[in-house]
């Protein structure tokens, strides 16, 4: 019960309030006026203090404030609690004034409450009485306290910086800010499914951005942490896109301190003349081929595979390296290498005019183009010419005398690819395209890489080693990773009759290619024809192609093998996983600048055929741009046959969101019926 005249507190929206019961209100209630001459109805639960014993006015609440706050200092809640707490008393605001002021006056006493009332530190109340923690407890609050105002710190120092950066100016970001540009990063890269929504959501709604995947994306490229094009499939995959100081310090040690060469007593081949023929582009030279005149007019056939496994130990930091990233990813903004770079475009590469460790298969060939005897030896050679495929095919368009191992190489290899076409092998020659953009990200060049001589030479000779590597490991029953594909059901003959001669009809075979398997037992690969066929061509950049040359550099030396049958299976399966994840990658990378490509040539009109249906019914099925050899899906909303070429323009592109709308283009520019792209 509270007389009228009583000063007593309350809260008002979570603040404490000062006011002066002037009236009941109803049984239980009372009306009390604040400062301001606000009339408040309150609970008598609701009020938190009571002055008693002095009668107040409205205008007396201020200069009572004021006189209580010259007393409310925090600092002197310590002096009072390790009193206490040596007396091992508790304490109410009358007790604790007495203590700090040796007054327990109305003004002395609500300090006291205040200072009570706001410790978050020393005492927690029961009652009507406060009690003091323990040293412990206040250890673990002050640290608490410490935490959140240096979390409370670094939220306004990020969002500072994050507005400043918005604005355009320049922002040294410090390891501190990473966390929460992480959490933007994930919302931009998995939407809803992050699991950090919440807090980037927090963060967008503070900087005043949509706090959608969109605007945390928008948020990253604005403030100069991602490019207008970032990789986002490269970003949601687990592939490293940088290596380790670790790594890179031993790759640098090996190179200034190369390890004991186990194949010390190395085949010199650096008589035989060798090429290397790649792309432009290539950095990693993992293969060279020659061709050795033998007695009689005989030749035979060398396959020359780079030897990284010079360089590292299987089981060593290099190594398991490798094995994480199982293969090295191919980009159209650059390549992601499976060894460090000085080591796979250096030391391990086959680089002309230098000495090179290799792997070399030598193999005699029948005259039909079946492997008549092989060969198999760490060798060193001298890489004579560094060729671009482009060489190639102009050295043997023109018929170049000087250079007859270039055309008998040729020859054997268009040779054995007829062999293997007697063998079942399946032809399909579909264009390739490959996409090179500039580091600005400002210059997109597609080329469509045409089956030419000197693709299909080297090609057959990259199968002619898998097969004799494949005859090698199963003569010996070597655990390798053999690679082996099911037969295909394919279109029967009157369907294939049926349909245009080229494009369309190998698109139709290619649909019903199967997957090829990876295992320890030899079996037949159906569209190279071969009953056994293992990978080895690669080491640099894919490690199954390494660990067949740990394996069969350990048999051909009479040590034990490296790795078990059960070990070589486990490998397999993490690398046909992790390569599976890198195409993918490829794909959608590839896809994205091939939108962007045709979104910057709106105006331009693209040849393109019609290869199948995809579902006839709704007139939707795959299109060839000719020009750029890139497959997409179309919506045709007029009759059209397979094999039929027209003309069409983009009319709306958005790489980001993966779709592509083109117009038809006729001879009179009078009918143009809308068809959209999507994803294939």
């Amino acid at each position: 019960m509270v007389d009228k005249g009583t000063l007593v507190e309350f809260k008002h929206q979570g603040q404490p309030r000062l006011g002066v019961v002037e009236r009941p209100e109803g049984k239980k209630n009372w009306v009390v006026i604040d400062e301001r001459g606000q009339a408040h109805t309150l609970h008598p639960r609701d009020l938190t203090y009571e002055v008693s014993d002095v009668t107040f006015k409205p205008a007396d609440i201020a200069p009572f404030v004021a006189e209580a706050e010259a007393y409310i200092d925090p600092s002197s809640l310590e002096i009072a609690w390790e009193f206490l707490t040596e007396a091992g008393e508790s304490a109410d605001p009358a007790t604790l004034a007495q203590l700090l002021f040796s007054d327990q006056g109305p003004a002395f006493c609500y300090a006291a409450h205040r200072l009570l009332a706001d410790d978050k530190i020393f005492f927690k109340q029961k009652g009507d009485r406060y009690e003091p923690r323990s040293a412990a407890q206040i250890e673990e609050i002050r640290l608490q306290i410490e935490r959140e105002t240096q979390r409370q710190q670094e939220w306004e120092a990020f969002t500072t910086k994050a507005r400043r950066g918005l604005a355009g100016e320049s922002v040294d970001w410090e390891k501190g800010d990473r966390p929460r540009l992480e959490t933007l990063e994930r919302l931009a890269l998995f939407g809803d499914e992050s699991s950090q929504r919440p807090q980037a959501v927090e963060i967008l709604n503070a900087l005043g951005c949509a706090p959608t995947a969109a605007g945390a994306f928008d948020t990253l490229v604005t403030l100069g942490l991602w490019s207008v094009h970032e990789n986002l499939a490269l970003r949601r995959s687990q592939i490293p896109g940088h290596f380790s100081e670790e790594t890179l310090t031993m790759a640098q040690q090996r190179l200034e301190s190369p390890p004991p060469d186990p194949d010390a007593q190395r085949l010199d081949l650096t008589h035989l003349k060798v090429y290397t023929v790649d792309d432009v582009s290539t950095q990693e030279i993992d293969d060279g081929l020659s061709l050795e005149a033998l007695e009689g007019g005989a030749h035979r056939v060398w396959v020359h595979i780079a030897d990284p496994t010079r360089w590292l130990m299987p089981g060593d930091d290099l190594d398991l390296e490798a094995r994480r990233r199982c293969t090295t990813v191919y980009l159209p903004t650059g390549m992601i290498p499976m060894f460090p770079v000085e080591l796979a475009t250096g030391a391990m590469s086959l680089i002309q005019g230098q000495i090179c460790c290799a792997l070399s298969f030598g193999i005699t060939l029948t005259p039909e183009g079946n492997i008549q005897d092989y060969t198999i030896h760490p060798t060193l050679i001298r890489p004579t010419y560094r060729l671009t495929y482009d060489d190639v095919d102009e050295m043997l368009e023109l018929g170049i005398t000087a250079e007859p191992e270039l055309h008998g190489l040729a020859q054997w290899a268009k040779t054995r690819g007829q062999w293997r076409l007697t063998q079942g092998a399946i032809s399909i020659n579909m264009p390739e395209s490959s996409i090179k953009v500039s580091e600005a990200e400002d210059d997109i060049i597609i080329e469509v890489l045409n089956d030419s001589m000197a693709r299909q030479m080297v090609a057959e000779m990259m199968i002619l080693a898998g097969e004799v590597a494949a005859r090698y490991g199963q003569a010996h029953a070597l655990a390798i990773p053999f690679r082996g594909q099911p037969q295909p059901e394919l279109p029967s003959d009157e369907e294939l009759i049926s349909l245009p001669t080229g494009w369309v009809r190998d698109s139709a075979i290619r649909r019903c290619m199967t997957r090829s398997e990876v295992g320890v037992t030899p079996s037949r690969h159906a569209t190279l024809g071969l009953e056994s066929y293992s990978q080895v061509t690669s080491p640099i950049r894919r490690y199954l192609d390494l660990l067949v040359h740990f394996q069969l550099k350990a048999h051909l030396r009479g040590e034990p093998l490296p790795f078990s049958s059960t070990e070589v299976t486990e490998l397999a399966i993490g690398a046909s996983s992790a390569a599976y994840e890198a195409t993918l990658v490829e794909r959608q990378t590839k896809r994205y600048w091939a939108l962007e490509y045709l979104r910057r040539h709106q105006d331009r009109t693209w040849d393109v055929m019609l290869l199948r249906w995809l579902r006839e019914d709704e007139g939707l099925g795959l299109i060839m741009v000719e020009d750029l050899g890139l497959e997409l899906a179309m919506r045709f909303n007029r009759a059209v046959a397979l094999g039929e070429q027209l003309s069409v323009r983009v009319s709306h592109a958005s790489p980001r969101q993966d779709v592509i709308r083109f117009e038809e283009v006729v001879a009179d520019e009078r009918d143009v019926s809308s068809a959209v792209a999507t994803v294939t």
